[in-house]
């Protein structure tokens, strides 16, 4: 299939159109469009500008980071996305630019930490009544919780098809009743089970038993970025040709070229692109692809869910709360704990987040800031009834977001196996990175959507090198060679 020049735009390569059958000026470097500028699409920029590629990055925002979103208007970094680095350690493709950049890390949980952001000796939970919970009762259901959760590994064994892990968590309670809780012991497994919810952004009768817990962890923990992420993304952008405010709403995989065409109507012609949207913007069908998607494409697109979880958070003119990470709440029923991140600990700023995930998440979205705010006081208020209100908040809506339409991928029960291979394997000259695609199960990760971006450039560049013959390119050379080398330690605080 041939693009046919549309002479309404420019004639240059990337900016307009690209007449059929023009020859390819001697010595020209190969042609890249980026479609999406969160981490990974920058990533990808990144590395095949310094492998002197033409590229140009087209974003639908008005801002780079894409589910990064440091804010600033508290007058501090506010993660309102994406903000723990999972896995504090040199293997971590990201340590030597947070190293080079100089940033800090505040580390909240340790090796053994493989569904929670946190440990929880700096953890203070309440009942509904505002009572403390003892932290002995705490303990003791985290002992029982790891116990379950151990249980249902001979569940999965025993079944050849795939179930929800709340299904498996029934199935091993009316098995062993000893581990069944009562009381404030219930409310407090109920609470485990909510953030086990929160880890992967979706409630638990809708996670993969199968898969759950086959994510590779690197090691060092979790640590938040005590500057916020947009550091990251900002010295991966350096001197980057971007386009903000450029909503991509068709591709054309033509036979030489691709032509993408945004919202205005304005085309852009490439030798390549590299598509780094979420997937939950793949799954509303937001851009239409010529020639379609093939079925395994599009199934694959399917068969992968898509997560929530907002965060509401609230600046106060002074610290009234506890010294501890998180505050939480317990309750009946998983859907109505919650619980606070306290950033004043991590950051020393006056601000907590509430997390909300899955079916809560959505529910959040449907208020307005106002109620949003006042839903979180409310929970606040529980703790501390003489909690004072708040001077700022912000509200994050990432499942409504046309932008994003989620947050982060997950298993969805009965996921084929290879739902990942056929996410992110190329199509003619398309590329496809994101969180979503990457290698390694580090799906839902800052790291992850990074490597998927690096990893699609060098496919990329592969491809084209092979398609176009000799050309004068500079030697390959990966960002995390160039730009990320450093010798200093990761900056990391603790407690």
């Amino acid at each position: 299939m041939e693009i046919k020049a549309d002479n309404s735009g420019s004639n240059s390569l990337l900016d307009g159109t690209l007449p059929p059958r023009l020859g390819r000026p001697h010595g020209s470097s190969p042609s890249v469009i980026v479609i999406g500028g969160g981490i990974s699409g920058v990533a990808a920029a990144r590395f095949l500008q310094n492998a002197s590629f033409k590229v140009l990055l087209l974003e639908s925002r008005d801002r780079l980071g894409g589910r990064i979103h440091t804010d600033y208007s508290f007058g501090c970094p506010v993660d309102m996305g994406a903000s723990w680095l999972h896995g504090v350690c040199n293997e971590n493709p990201l340590a030597p630019l947070i190293r080079r950049l100089g940033l800090t890390l505040y580390r909240t949980s340790g090796d053994d930490s493989v569904l929670y952001d946190h440990d929880l000796e700096s953890c203070m939970l309440f009942d509904m009544d505002g009572h403390q919970v003892p932290q002995s009762t705490v303990a003791e259901v985290g002992d029982v919780f790891k116990k379950i959760l151990s249980e249902t590994e001979k569940v999965r064994n025993e079944n050849s098809y795939d179930i929800s892990v709340l299904q498996a968590i029934s199935i091993v309670l009316d098995r062993h009743p000893e581990l069944r809780q009562e009381g404030i012991s219930h409310e407090v497994l109920q609470w485990y089970i909510c953030r086990m919810e929160a880890w992967f952004a979706a409630d638990a009768d809708t996670i993969s038993l199968k898969t759950w817990d086959q994510e590779q962890v690197l090691t060092g923990g979790h640590g938040l970025m005590v500057q916020g992420y947009y550091p990251v993304i900002e010295a991966l952008s350096k001197d980057i040709d971007i386009r903000l405010n450029h909503r991509v709403k068709r591709i054309t995989n033509g036979y030489n070229k691709v032509m993408v065409t945004v919202e205005d109507g304005r085309n852009f012609v490439a030798d390549a692109a590299i598509i780094t949207v979420p997937v939950g913007v793949l799954k509303a069908n937001l851009i239409e692809f010529k020639p379609k998607l093939p079925e395994w494409k599009l199934s694959a697109i399917a068969d992968l869910g898509v997560g929530n979880e907002n965060k509401i958070a609230l600046r106060f003119d002074n610290v009234f709360w506890p010294n501890v990470e998180l505050l939480g709440i317990v309750a009946p029923t998983s859907y109505a704990c919650g619980y606070f991140l306290n950033l004043h600990k991590a950051t020393g700023h006056q601000v907590l987040v509430y997390m909300a995930a899955g079916r809560l998440a959505y529910d959040v979205e449907k208020l307005s800031d106002r109620d949003a705010a006042d839903f979180a006081m409310r929970q606040l208020e529980k703790m501390f009834p003489d909690a004072p209100e708040p001077v700022q908040y912000l509200v994050s809506r990432w499942g409504t977001d046309p932008d994003s339409l989620g947050c982060y991928s997950y298993d969805l029960v009965g996921k084929p196996t290879d739902v990942y291979d056929r996410l992110r394997a190329p199509l003619g000259h398309l590329f496809f990175g994101g969180e979503a695609v990457c290698m390694d199960d580090h799906q839902g990760s800052v790291h992850g959507a990074y490597s998927a971006g690096i990893i699609a450039a060098e496919d990329c560049s592969r491809h084209l090198i092979k398609r176009l013959g000799s050309l004068e390119i500079a030697q390959l050379v990966s960002s995390r060679e160039e730009i990320l080398k450093t010798i200093v330690p990761l900056q990391i605080s603790r407690m």
